[in-house]
């Protein structure tokens, strides 16, 4: 089955468009991409397929029947509508083939999607084509009538070539057909990497676009190209997403790195190109996840819609305020959260005036008290409505009663969308963080897969692989330090990890007998490696930079939100921490912190606690599984 954009078709399509999507969507292969009605820069092709060993297909789509052609030529055609009105439209064969083009003319602006060299240099390195789709005229209609004569059969289907349910209908023609509507007369001799695809997806849909590094190149034939690399494009299931979301009030729950806080600034960019008068929030309760969301709604901003707009400062502009809670109370609104009951009140009796938002997003929803959600709805302008509500109960480390439609006053009922897949994490680290929080947690019993009551959701990882997360026992807390040092240097240097995609977590600073983080500074300075202290303020935390090559320290709840391609987490011997009475919290803190890595996780300590004996548990099932294997 192809992945199709949207993932289900409106209701308002037409019968045939509806038919067409179903089959496409049913007989083409996993692979397959199948965008319906795209707007791409301007123009609206009814479908648009990509295929890793196919290239590039534009369809058009007609519902006429025998009574709906009058006269037809190559060029244009005189139809006869139901309403009996004679009209000259362009022939449908021509719509395709323009759609096309145009497609085509966007991506050759991309030199690394060019034929570098041969026959073909110039071109596309992969093949491109349009046909049109009739879906009420079979194919001895399209004789009678001369329809063949004016557009070739190898470009059209007819209803008994694309309806499963006719007895004519074959797969293998259907496939065959597809390969064959093609205007340059190759196919691919190696199918289309991801990077391809997702280069595609880049230049043709602005609202997929989280970053990429592009600079101009020499005008070529005529036409100024573009060099791209370390292209990021949201995920299918993303994109997905951010598409179907609607307007007014809706929630998302999704697992740990399912790509929530992507989708809530997809969706802020989205809202802002959208409606540039609207005046936009995004709220979320870390300081230092403010920082973060802050600098990737900024760096969506600043990806051009228009690739030959080399003008940043004119996107630098939006109406996008992003602030963690009690920022926004002492700053914004300039009051404390004591007076808020007394703030609500005086707002539904209209004896106070605040500043009013056209959105709301909120990110890490399940950390917020129900008096916050309240004060968020009251600030809402209730002709849009439109709130965003992400939220994981998997990493919920404060004890929230949650009721979202008595907290805002909104019906959520049909509004859910629900996010299972791991895109952050590798396999092992997903299965390894959510092993963990089954055996440690309360709330196992109340994990579903997709039902939307349900508290907790569990992960479903992709496909891809990495190595076991480390487990490393150590006399003491300096030889821990000393070898968590070494080994950031090693993937440094071995890996080519940057500094600036590692972190260090901690669940206490210090006790009387240890000061945890100097330890960890003296090592990492012993090893020349530069570090941030995220946690060490607040004004550290509103200063924290993702890119500024340096590794990071935090604690585990600021994490929250963030990734890096490699996390260690110190010192888990004081975990469950002894002064932390509700034990649960700190079963979501060590998930959180290790679902924080998307390639590298490493855990260690010097000590004992529960959480350890879990862990030398693993260690000895490992030794155990190495054993049974070689004997």
């Amino acid at each position: 089955m192809a992945l199709s954009v949207p993932e289900t078709i409106r209701t308002s399509a037409t019968s045939g468009e509806r038919l067409v999507f179903r089959t496409l969507k049913h007989y083409l292969p996993d692979d397959y991409i199948v965008y319906f009605e795209p707007s791409i820069l301007g123009r609206r092709p009814d479908f648009v397929i990509i295929g890793p060993d196919l290239g590039l297909l534009v369809l058009e789509v007609k519902d006429y029947t025998r009574n709906t052609l009058f006269q037809l030529t190559n060029d244009e055609w005189i139809i006869t509508p139901t309403d009996g009105k004679q009209q000259k439209i362009k022939s449908p064969f021509v719509q395709a083939r323009e759609n096309m083009f145009h497609i085509v003319d966007v991506l050759k602006r991309d030199q690394n999607l060019i034929q570098a060299e041969g026959k073909y240099t110039s071109s596309l390195k992969f093949p491109y084509g349009s046909g049109v789709v009739f879906t009420r005229l079979n194919q001895d209609e399209c004789i009678r009538h001369g329809l063949y004569n004016v557009i070739d059969p190898s470009f059209s289907f007819t209803r008994d070539e694309i309806n499963p349910d006719d007895d004519d209908f074959s797969e293998t023609v259907l496939i065959e057909k597809i390969l064959n509507m093609f205007t340059v007369p190759y196919r691919l001799r190696t199918p289309l990497t991801h990077d391809d695809i997702d280069a595609i997806r880049y230049h043709l849909f602005p609202e997929v676009r989280i970053s990429a590094e592009f600079k101009k190149t020499a005008q070529y034939q005529d036409q100024l190209l573009l060099s791209l690399h370390n292209i990021r494009a949201m995920d299918l299931h993303q994109e997905n997403l951010a598409k179907q979301l609607g307007d007014q009030n809706r929630l998302i729950r999704g697992v740990a790195g399912s790509g929530k806080t992507l989708i809530l600034a997809s969706r802020a960019k989205l809202l802002s190109r959208q409606h540039p008068d609207w005046n936009i929030l995004i709220l979320c309760y870390n300081i230092s996840l403010a920082r973060f969301i802050e600098q990737m709604v900024n760096q969506m901003m600043l990806e051009p819609d228009d690739l030959f707009d080399f003008d940043p400062e004119k996107r630098r502009d939006h109406h996008v305020q992003i602030r963690n809670f009690h920022a926004w109370l002492k700053h914004d609104l300039k009051f404390s959260e004591q007076s808020l009951p007394h703030v609500i009140e005086k707002l539904r009796k209209n004896e106070t005036i605040l500043p009013m938002y056209d959105a709301i997003l909120i990110d890490e929803g399940q950390d917020f008290e129900p008096e916050w959600l309240e004060l968020a709805s009251e600030l809402l302008n209730p002709e849009t409505k439109s709130l965003l509500l992400v939220e994981d109960r998997a990493q919920s480390i404060y004890k929230r009663k949650r009721s979202y439609a008595q907290d805002t006053g909104l019906d959520f009922r049909g509004r859910s969308k629900i996010l299972s897949i791991n895109y952050r994490n590798t396999a092992q680290i997903v299965k390894f963080a959510w092993d963990f929080y089954q055996s440690q947690s309360k709330l196992k019993n109340k994990v579903v897969s997709k039902e939307l009551d349900g508290e907790i959701i569990a992960p479903q990882s992709t496909r891809r692989r990495g190595v076991e997360p480390a487990i490393v026992k150590c006399d003491n807390f300096f030889i821990e330090a000393d070898i968590v040092a070494r080994q950031i240097k090693k993937l440094h240097v071995e890996k080519q990890i940057p500094y600036s995609e590692m972190i260090i977590l901690y669940r206490v600073q210090k006790l009387s007998t240890m000061y945890y983080v100097d330890v960890l500074s003296r090592a990492l300075n012993k090893q020349q490696i530069g570090y941030y202290w995220i946690t060490e303020n607040s004004e550290s935390k509103r200063n924290f930079s993702k890119d500024d090559q340096l590794v990071k320290i935090s604690t585990i709840d600021s994490s929250k939100g963030l990734d890096f391609q490699a996390v260690f987490i110190v010192n888990v011997d004081n975990m469950p921490f002894k002064y932390e009475s509700d034990v649960e919290r700190e079963v979501a803190l060590l998930y959180i912190g290790m679902t924080r890595a998307k390639e590298f996780l490493f855990l260690s300590y010097s000590g004992q606690s529960a959480f350890t004996q879990y862990l030398e548990s693993l260690k000895t099932e490992v030794k155990s599984r190495l054993l049974r294997k070689d004997s």
